[in-house]
């Protein structure tokens, strides 16, 4: 019994670091995965942020290889993801925007000031789009195909690194069976 007791804090002890060592060691990659990998992109109807006047469904993103960005003023990340999209798009990569939760007038003057790597991007001031797509906080980057169905979901920064390992191979393939050259 005195044993016992000496021994079984021990091996406690020695399991809790065991668990401890492989969470800290072990591939996160992919540790948030979305349910919506090749399913089809959300309905939705909703004004651009250039344009409140002009309507938007889930349809005028489809046709081609493309890029859907989750964004926002107020997400510091974002801010430093920007330009890098910026230069995606002069490549010639489609890129469509999704301004979760934000003040339209302050989105506006962001992509003024910034520049606009979007073809449009849609005011999801409710977060509705974001919930369907099953996002966790900005930004999230999403890979579609030419039939609207997401292929990839990224979440936090693409840069050249997450583009170049993680989504630029993804979309070379499906530009490619969809018959279209790659940017």
């Amino acid at each position: 019994m005195k044993l016992l007791k000496r021994v079984l804090p021990l091996a406690i002890f020695l399991s809790l670091c065991l668990l401890l060592y492989i969470g800290l060691f072990r591939d996160h990659k992919g540790e948030l995965p979305s349910v919506l990998i090749g399913k089809d992109l959300p309905a939705f109807d909703l004004a651009t942020v250039q344009n409140p006047d002009r309507r938007i469904t889930e349809k005028d993103m489809i046709g081609e290889v493309a890029l859907i960005n989750v964004w926002a003023t107020w997400c510091t990340s974002c801010r430093y993801e920007h330009p890098y999209l910026v230069d995606l798009a002069k490549q010639g990569v489609p890129i469509y925007g999704v301004n979760s939760k934000d003040d339209q007038a302050k989105a506006r003057l962001w992509l003024e000031k910034l520049g606009n790597p979007y073809r449009f991007s849609v005011n999801d001031n409710l977060g509705e789009l974001g919930i369907d797509l099953g996002v966790y906080g900005a930004p999230e980057t999403y890979l579609i195909d030419a039939q609207g169905v997401i292929r990839f979901k990224h979440i936090g920064v693409v840069d050249d690194k997450v583009w170049e390992d993680e989504i630029e191979p993804l979309y070379k393939k499906l530009k490619a069976q969809a018959g279209g050259k790659a940017s």
